[in-house]
């Protein structure tokens, strides 16, 4: 029978959704609201997915909420740059069962070649950094500092990415923030075309955070403009959740 790895010295395990469990740095990058809304917003997109690529992926958090909640057949490749989140989401797979289902790649998703000829790709999924280093003073921790500062790519590099591993009918969906106008110009570069947006309020009264979008190849769309999905609260007034949040958090199986 093979042992279950354990956390390390600065590693915790926790829980993502249903009985799944993931490892994560104690004072690291941990996973968070927007990992959520991507894995979401990528079920909802394509929840007949078999193919799943995860570009960035950190610790997995992503990936492994959409896989979740895919048909058994379904399969993820994840692509990390980060040797030290790379191998804590190799832990998570091998403590929860998934080596046939879960693909780590430790590698630069601009490096195309190290993942591209496992696709092509129904859904493409990612949570990229949103500040170009010279516009945020970057964390001494380098985890918190490669998920924050675009260190190894930015938007235009993610939806690059996407647009070379995506199958014709697939699907793109990632988040940024919701007042940079990169990410438009970054889909319509790669190719792809916007599908949808959906922008997320952190808190009730105050402005859109980030933005999720649904990209696509365009295909049969005929030109139409993306729909502009209602804003997404996660937190009423009073700070506890949303209902519309929670009923997020249900889909995916996360526990409180």
């Amino acid at each position: 029978m093979t042992t279950r790895p354990e956390p390390g010295p600065g590693e915790t395990l926790d829980r993502l959704g249903g009985e799944w469990r993931v490892f994560q740095l104690e004072r690291g990058h941990r996973y968070a609201t927007d990992d959520v809304l991507v894995a979401w917003t990528g079920l909802r997109a394509r929840p007949d997915a078999r193919r799943l690529l995860d570009l960035g992926s950190g610790v997995g958090s992503v990936g492994l909420l959409a896989l979740l909640r895919m048909a058994p057949a379904a399969r993820l490749v994840s692509v990390e740059v980060q040797e030290v989140s790379a191998a804590l989401m190799r832990k998570t797979v091998a403590f929860n069962g998934l080596d046939e289902r879960v693909d780590v790649i430790h590698g630069d998703l601009r490096d195309a070649a190290r993942y591209v000829g496992t696709g092509p790709f129904d859904l493409v999924l990612a949570n990229p950094p949103y500040l170009p280093p010279e516009r945020a003073k970057a964390s001494p921790n380098p985890q918190r500092a490669g998920a924050r500062l675009e260190l190894r790519g930015d938007v235009f590099d993610y939806c690059a990415a996407a647009a070379r591993a995506l199958a014709p009918d697939g699907r793109l969906c990632f988040c940024h923030a919701a007042r940079d106008p990169r990410p438009e110009r970054a889909i319509e570069a790669s190719g792809l075309a916007l599908l949808a947006r959906q922008d997320v309020v952190f808190r009730h009264g105050r402005p859109p955070m980030i933005a999720l979008y649904t990209c696509g190849r365009g295909c049969g769309l005929g030109g139409s403009e993306a729909t502009v999905l209602p804003t997404l609260e996660v937190r009423v007034a009073d700070g506890g959740r949303s209902e519309a949040y929670a009923s997020v958090r249900r889909e995916l199986l996360i526990e409180d």
